[in-house]
């Protein structure tokens, strides 16, 4: 496991978005981020699923969150847009932002992947990160510090049969953030970097080994010192990295 102890107030005064807040990994990330003194806007597309997470954070007593409800297939360049405009009028800045959520998509031969479930997956999987990456780069600019964390697979860095369109899409999310990253580097103070979660106890992960017993697997709050590392200012030095949380 990533090991790395935060500090309690690592992310004091900070504002953080996460993608795909309202379950798995990003809900643990948010919950986190969170209870370490961020001001956590959800982005999701499920309503419920997001007020959850909200109402575990404003119980907890942690900073009061953010709410954006967008689904990320059928976003457009104006949604995104928008959303930033709304950020910049509340918060000024973004410290932190986490492309987390994904799409597993068809696990078949490639082949056999129907082309409109291939550009699903792209859409969530790479346009989504791009188009909100893009949209938030004043925000970013606009802090003293800024994280932006892909969320990657071990099947985005080594290919493996029958994952299609998924590693495909992590493939390309790694080499948006290396690019994304290079382009930073000596020209601002916005570092952008890679994680892979490993094998984790997640609804995706239960869809894409349904006979796999969840109770082997590390819960998402688990690999989150390894997000935490990446999104506060201990990891000042760190751009361009692919790492693993396990």
């Amino acid at each position: 496991m990533f090991d790395y102890q935060a500090p309690a107030d690592l992310l004091r005064d900070k504002v953080i978005l996460v993608t795909g807040a309202g379950d798995g990994i990003g809900k643990a990330c948010a919950l986190s981020c969170a209870a370490h003194g961020a001001t956590v806007v959800l982005l999701g597309r499920t309503l419920s699923k997001l007020e959850a997470v909200y109402d575990a954070i404003e119980a907890a007593g942690h900073p009061q969150p953010g709410l954006c409800v967008l689904d990320l297939v059928t976003a457009t360049e104006k949604d995104y847009d928008d959303l930033a405009d709304q950020l910049f009028d509340t918060f000024g800045k973004l410290d932190g932002l986490v492309h987390n959520a994904g799409l597993l998509g068809p696990r078949t031969l490639m082949d056999q992947v129907k082309p409109e479930a291939w550009l699903q997956v792209m859409q969530v999987n790479l346009h989504a990160p791009f188009m909100l990456t893009r949209a938030m780069m004043p925000l970013l600019r606009a802090a003293e510090t800024a994280s932006v964390l892909c969320v990657s697979s071990s099947v985005g860095r080594t290919g493996r049969a029958y994952w299609g369109p998924y590693a495909v899409s992590k493939f390309a999310l790694e080499g948006f953030m290396q690019v994304l990253a290079d382009e930073q580097d000596g020209t601002s103070k916005i570092r952008v970097n890679s994680i892979n979660p490993g094998a984790t106890r997640t609804a995706m992960r239960a869809e894409a080994y349904p006979s796999e017993e969840p109770g082997n697997l590390v819960t998402p709050a688990e690999i989150m010192p390894a997000f935490l590392y990446l999104l506060g200012d201990d990891s000042l030095t760190v751009n361009g990295q692919a790492l693993d949380a396990q």
